[in-house]
């Protein structure tokens, strides 16, 4: 009960703020709502003040505030987690003010936008690739800005998504087997266009041991005449495994492989 009256006050308080906002948005004073917003916006109610700033957007067009208004609200929809629309509004500033004074921050934001949109591997990538190259195209127009490796260590962490999806196709293929015919043999070409793509992927050793659980899957299950060349094509994978990963952690299923299939071409 004690704390009944604080909660009225906080009630009426609301209600008394939400009607001053109200009579602002009937407002036609710019540079009250202006003003409004930026206040707004320090507070951190972000969906008000992107209105307002909508709302005098028109009004200060073509004047040196037009710049610094379409800035704000590209920040306002960060702010609200609306990566696609604050994406557009920072396009539309790159667009409308290439050599201005956010110019640089609005480039590098493209790409974040980009980046936080970017979704679950298994999903399309589309957001990823457009991340990919607005932060490729900030690093190689201001090599010397300080976001720089922000935005390669993004790069990174972006490509070893694809590589990830990559491996994740490359694997369906592995489990599909024989399945409507020779799945493992596109596993073996998906992972090694994953490698090439992608080196420097933390999944390297993931796509490696793929490869050599393909070729020996598809030597288990080869006809007669093929299974010692076959199987010959696993003991060289097995090298190429061990020598870059001499102990990674397949090892012992790769010496497992190895082992058996010495047994078949010595018979």
């Amino acid at each position: 009960m004690k704390k009944l009256p604080f909660f009225l006050l906080i009630v009426v308080l609301t209600f008394v703020s939400c009607g001053d906002y109200q009579k602002l948005l009937k407002s036609n004073d710019a540079e009250l709502k202006y003003t409004k917003a930026v206040e707004y916006f320090e507070k951190g109610d972000f969906m008000r003040a992107s209105t307002l700033f909508d709302a005098v957007a028109s009004y200060y067009k073509g004047t040196d505030r037009s710049e610094t208004v379409l800035n704000y609200m590209a920040k306002s929809y960060m702010g609200q987690k609306d990566y696609a629309s604050a994406s557009e509004y920072y396009k539309t500033y790159v667009k409308t003010y290439p050599k201005g004074k956010y110019v640089m921050e609005a480039k590098y934001m493209i790409g974040y936008c980009y980046y936080l949109d970017s979704p679950d591997a298994r999903l399309d990538q589309s957001p990823t690739y457009d991340a990919i190259t607005a932060f490729q195209q900030f690093v190689d127009m201001y090599p010397e800005s300080e976001r720089v490796p922000d935005a390669v260590k993004l790069l990174e962490e972006l490509n070893n998504k694809l590589a990830y999806k990559a491996f994740l196709n490359a694997r369906l293929y592995y489990n599909l087997g024989n399945y409507l015919g020779n799945n493992y043999e596109s596993a073996v070409i998906a992972a090694q266009n994953a490698l090439k793509k992608y080196p420097s992927t933390s999944y390297r050793e993931q796509l490696s041991m793929l490869i050599l659980q393909s070729k020996y899957e598809q030597a288990v299950q080869s006809v007669e005449d093929k299974k010692v060349e076959r199987y010959r094509a696993v003991i060289d994978e097995y090298y190429n495994y061990t020598n870059e990963f001499p102990d990674g952690k397949f090892r012992k299923q790769a010496d497992k492989i190895l082992s058996d299939s010495k047994k078949i071409v010595k018979e």
